[in-house]
């Protein structure tokens, strides 16, 4: 079953299980719809789940430990033929350091991002950044501009986006994203669910509009 189909027969449960009033008339002290607001799946069905669902999106997931994230990043920029990817200036992981991925793949120039322009960005050939949240149900990552995801520019500009998500981080409804991100409420928030695609009149699919052509994530944990 794809995600598409869990959510329609979710709602269609609910439609037949709701008790409709009166037309024109609402019940009085009816309390409203009962959303589900904590999600109960342990984290590994959680991780589960996101993968998933970021799969059905088109998106490449990869699976690692903190120990073996290097080896991912530097397998994922060679798959992909990267030579040049940049990095927001916050993004510090345990166990690696990314300003010194030139050694790991010597082929690979990594550009920390210090306000670089459109022109200079879409100069990359992707973008390598950390997350602030991940929703396992619907397969969405959530950028907050926190140090280790820097600017949306480049997270937009770059035709690849390479995003670690940490096990910790994956959530597994909304509302528990929602109240996750609430110290960032003021700020601009990315919600990305697979990579940009857009479809025309006649439904034909067109990747990369709006933003990289290619996402892939890295679950860690």
């Amino acid at each position: 079953m794809t995600a598409r189909d869990e959510v329609l027969a979710r709602i269609r449960r609910a439609n037949a299980a709701a008790a409709a009033p009166p037309p024109g008339e609402l019940p009085p002290g009816e309390p409203g719809p009962r959303y589900r607001t904590r999600g109960e799946r342990p984290e590994a069905e959680l991780v589960d789940l996101l993968a998933s669902r970021l799969t059905d999106y088109r998106a490449t997931v990869r699976r690692t430990t903190a120990a073996g994230l290097g080896g991912q990043i530097t397998a994922a920029l060679a798959s992909r033929g990267a030579r040049r990817v940049v990095v927001p200036p916050g993004l510090d992981l345990p166990g690696l350091d990314l300003r010194g991925l030139d050694g790991l793949a010597p082929d690979v120039e990594i550009v920390v991002d210090d306000g670089l322009d459109a022109r200079a960005l879409d100069a990359c050939d992707g973008a390598v950044t950390g997350a602030a949240v991940a929703i396992a149900e619907t397969g969405t990552i959530v950028l907050d501009g926190s140090p280790d995801q820097g600017r949306r520019a480049i997270t937009l500009v770059p035709d690849y986006h390479l995003c670690i998500v940490r096990a910790e981080q994956v959530v597994e409804l909304i509302p528990e994203a929602v109240a996750w991100l609430a110290p960032a409420a003021g700020a601009p928030l990315t919600w990305i669910s697979g990579p940009s695609a857009t479809s025309d009149i006649e439904l034909e699919r067109v990747e990369g509009v709006h933003g990289p052509r290619t996402l892939e994530v890295i679950l860690v944990g």
